[in-house]
């Protein structure tokens, strides 16, 4: 199946240049970088603004990038440039009206970049397809209701509708919108963590009990060691870098494990630390950088965990035999797999010197408390959820759990995005919450397992699912096989996409599609209860309000509260679910989920308190809700993740200037690149051994487990500091070459991160 080179960041503005970037992360270049963002987006007023009350407790809103917790001590420029940006780019004076569609056909907006997409500005009218004419045209509030509402009415059976949501929803609206997936009689609920953090979530409640992290910013300032596995910390979690400095300054050992060695391992400024700023004084930000080859980072952990064994023969202390005793079960297997595979093996399959390993090893034997941190870079393979569980039995190993400055620490990459699970979007339930939401709400919840997102690819592709409501995100364009994926969306009966800006989730659409503008987190949201907020989830389990400050875009703009209130009553007209009573006072939906959702108890007092409140971990309490009531060992074998002879593993990442699938520019300034996005960064050696020089166009194919192919063709090839065998390039352009039939055996998540491919010079 072969794809033409993808459309999506901006036109380039001028050839194309790589320069190796040796520059602090952060520092100046992001304050550079911030202003000359705000002043193309021509936000210099309220850009600032809206910068002073981003992440403030109780009268700020929310930062809408990434799920990094807010600063524990207060602190008033807890913000990041990917941040700014992030809101800068949601509050553009510019306008899409109805004047823009009527210029404009579908077929036309189709031949748009998706950055040229977003950069039309903020949607401010519901608008629906007509065929005839290719273009969307207004349509009012309560139709639009009502055309959806008559297509989930008709329906042969609930379960050919698919409700997806991505991170940006808030959490009473997250649990108002699988109130009504569920009174509609389905839990097909996919979400954008089935593509991120899926693995996470099933290798911890496995392990321990919890799908979550069980540790907080507190503890990150009490670890003595902190290891950094598939994160890129300045472009995914920005915020990160404050741990890492005031980590370095206070003599904690900093280990980072990337097949890249990102900016952020190296050295930053803090943009708020000024005297540092005004002396342009960097900090380290690491003492050990590991670049393991893409998928072997389960290799390299069992190595560590490996030597850590090997040490207590000679040192017992090196293992904390009381722990193991008292609060885990299945040790014994574990240590004998890690006695039974050889160095050489995790040599070959993590692609990392025994030697190397060994250091690794001895950091985190002489660290009283570590933590170990975790992003896409581990999950989004066919062994994710092995390689969370093995990063769990290292921290077993020496207790490192249950107390201040230890313990797992996911890396979730978008705000909220931990909250929708929380609050219900799941579509494999677990049965208590289902019996409770029967009880409190008074529906009858279906008990039957939902489809997920590569579920729902299929089930479009195939005609079984019929209406797909996205709340929020592009998930056309996020989305694996992207030939595939568009072909499936077009066959709904109706798509419905719940947006601020336009994407290209907009043009790839079914036989009926609507667009319904909501208000973007920073802006005022006033029911007749007054001035409303909504409350998230970090990464931490932090739960806190966010509160709107800014005029909205359009008068006609709604909450996604009050979109999905509308939905559901035009959907389900006979309901005693008092819908409008909900959204005059968003109170009255927390009183109601404080009542079903565990850890929610006292609901509207609590996050109202200083910084929110946690949800509670009974993991972090040593209280482990497994089969064996004690954290579990997992003995999976080491896969073999080496290419076969003539292939590399391929790799998708997002560039520093984008932020998932809007694309700023198409500049990556910490990786050196500038006007280039259609790129495949490739060790040297791989290069040469296929006459491959910089800046040469390469054609890029990839093998499918079903023995199908995608190619992109012309790419340029960049030679990088990447381990031999690998490569890398940007999604969403590369998500072509991801085939949907690739997902993970163990997590159901598409496999991003470890595509087999071929690469040869263009003809």
């Amino acid at each position: 199946m072969e794809q033409r080179e993808p459309r999506v960041g901006p036109v380039p503005s001028g050839p194309p240049e790589y320069h190796p970037y040796h520059h602090p992360a952060a520092g100046w270049g992001a304050a550079k970088a911030v202003t000359k963002f705000l002043v193309n987006e021509r936000e210099l007023v309220d850009g600032p603004q809206a910068i002073m009350r981003m992440n403030h407790e109780r009268t700020g809103f929310d930062c809408p990038g990434c799920a990094w917790p807010d600063d524990m001590k207060g602190l008033k420029l807890d913000i990041c440039e990917n941040g700014i940006k992030h809101v800068a780019w949601e509050m553009t004076p510019k306008r899409v009206t109805r004047e823009f569609f009527a210029n404009h056909t579908v077929s036309e907006l189709s031949e748009w970049t998706d950055f040229a997409l977003e950069d039309a500005g903020r949607l401010t009218e519901p608008m629906v397809y007509d065929a005839e004419t290719d273009h969307y045209v207004p349509i009012s509030w309560k139709d639009a209701f009502e055309l959806v509402g008559r297509h989930l009415r008709n329906l042969e059976n609930p379960n050919q509708a698919s409700y997806y949501t991505s991170g940006r929803l808030g959490n009473e609206a997250t649990f108002l919108y699988q109130l009504m997936a569920r009174e509609l009689g389905t839990n097909n609920l996919p979400d954008c963590s089935n593509m991120c953090h899926e693995a996470s979530g099933r290798a911890l409640m496995m392990s321990l009990g919890t799908g979550k992290g069980t540790v907080d910013l507190v503890d990150w300032e009490a670890t003595d060691a902190l290891f950094i596995i598939g994160v890129n910390v300045a472009s995914n979690a920005p915020r990160m870098l404050t741990s890492l400095v005031e980590a370095y300054h206070r003599g904690a050992q900093i280990v980072h494990i990337n097949p890249l060695v990102e900016a952020a391992a190296t050295r930053a400024i803090i943009p708020h630390d000024f005297m540092d700023m005004a002396l342009f004084k960097s900090t380290p930000t690491s003492t050990l950088n590991l670049q393991v080859r893409i998928g072997g980072d389960l290799a390299l952990i069992r190595g560590i965990g490996k030597a850590v064994l090997e040490m207590a023969q000679s040192d017992p202390k090196a293992v904390d035999w009381e722990f193991i005793q008292r609060h885990t079960s299945g040790f014994d297997e574990y240590k004998n797999l890690c006695e039974s595979t050889s160095w050489e093996e995790i040599e070959r399959q993590s692609g990392i010197p025994r030697a190397d390993i060994l250091k690794a090893a001895r950091i985190y034997r002489e660290a009283d408390r570590s933590i170990v941190s975790w992003c896409l870079g581990v999950t989004q393979h066919e062994h994710g959820v092995s390689s969370v569980r093995e990063i769990v039995n290292l921290l077993l190993l020496r207790g490192n759990l249950g107390r201040e400055g230890a313990g797992p620490s996911p890396v979730r990459g978008h705000s909220n995005v931990q909250g929708n699970r929380t609050c219900g979007i799941d579509h494999h339930p677990a049965p208590e919450f289902l019996d409770r939401l029967d009880e409190v709400c008074k529906i009858h919840a279906p008990r039957e397992h939902g489809l997920d997102t590569v579920g729902t690819l299929k089930a479009l592709h195939r005609g079984d699912v019929k209406v797909f409501i996205g709340m929020g995100g592009n998930f056309a364009l996020a989305v694996p096989d992207t030939p595939h994926s568009y072909a499936a969306l077009r066959k709904a009966d109706l798509t419905v996409q719940v947006s601020t800006k336009l994407n290209r989730s907009h043009i790839v659409h079914g036989k009926d599609a609507l667009i319904l503008p909501c208000l973007a987190r920073t802006e005022k949201d006033m029911q007749k209860g007054g001035l409303q907020s909504q409350s998230v989830e970090d990464s931490m389990s932090m739960v806190h309000l966010s509160i709107g400050m800014k005029k909205p875009a359009s008068p006609h703009l709604l909450s996604e509260c009050a979109i999905i209130s509308g939905m559901a009553r035009a959907a389900l007209p006979e309901s005693e679910t008092p819908w409008e009573w909900y959204i005059e006072d968003y109170d009255r939906i927390r009183d109601t989920m404080s009542r079903v959702l565990d850890g929610f108890e006292d609901f509207n007092r609590r996050v109202r308190l200083p910084l929110g409140f946690r949800i509670k971990q009974p993991a972090r309490e040593l209280i482990f809700l497994t089969p064996t009531g004690k954290a579990e060992f997992a003995a999976g074998p080491v896969p073999d993740v080496v290419p076969a002879p003539g292939q590399l593993a391929l790799g998708t990442m997002r560039s520093h200037d984008q932020w998932n699938t809007s694309i700023y520019t198409d500049t990556d300034r910490y990786r050196g690149i500038k006007n280039l996005r259609t790129l495949v960064f490739m060790n040297a050696d791989d290069m040469r051994e296929r006459g491959i020089t910089e800046f040469d166009p390469v054609d890029i194919t990839s093998h499918a487990r079903d023995g199908s192919t995608r190619q992109l063709n012309g790419f340029l090839a960049i030679p990088y500091n990447v381990p031999r065998g690998n490569a890398l390039g940007y999604m969403p352009e590369m998500n072509v070459l991801c085939a949907l039939c690739d997902y993970s055996t163990e997590s159901d998540q598409p496999i991003m991160k470890h595509v087999k491919a071929t690469i040869t010079r263009a003809l």
